[in-house]
């Protein structure tokens, strides 16, 4: 399965709206994930056909992440951590992305060289994972 990360303003009916794009492509969604911080609404979808569904919902005008970045949650003093964390590891971020943030909290898309390896090392921050983290 693959994420696709969708950043919107939030609004009563996005979800639905979503939904309903989305199955008249006759594109499932296996997993869903919503945050709203910042105003903005942040779904993450688990779908089989990343390629379709990003077109889709591009096609009718939904911003979606990279879809080779990671997109994590966590604390915006944490951001440094993180990038240590990475390095520490030997993973080399190209790029840290930030999709949306309040007061408290961050979303990132963060893309790196070693997605594999950054995956199990973010495991804990990344969005919809229930596990936990810096939430």
């Amino acid at each position: 399965m693959k994420s696709v990360t969708i950043v919107s303003d939030d609004r009563v009916g996005l979800l639905a709206d979503i939904s309903y794009i989305l199955g008249k492509s006759n594109l499932n969604i296996d997993g869903l994930f919503v945050d709203v911080i910042g105003g903005k609404a942040v779904i993450s979808l688990e779908v089989k056909d990343i390629k379709k569904t990003t077109t889709v919902l591009e096609q009718n005008g939904y911003t979606t992440a990279d879809a080779g970045a990671i997109v994590i949650k966590i604390s915006n003093n944490e951001v440094s951590k993180i990038s240590e964390m990475l390095a520490g590891e030997r993973v080399i971020v190209k790029d840290i992305s930030k999709i949306s943030s309040d007061i408290c909290d961050g979303v990132f898309a963060v893309q790196v060289d070693k997605p594999r390896k950054a995956l199990k090392l973010l495991a804990p921050f990344i969005l919809g994972n229930i596990s936990g983290g810096m939430r």
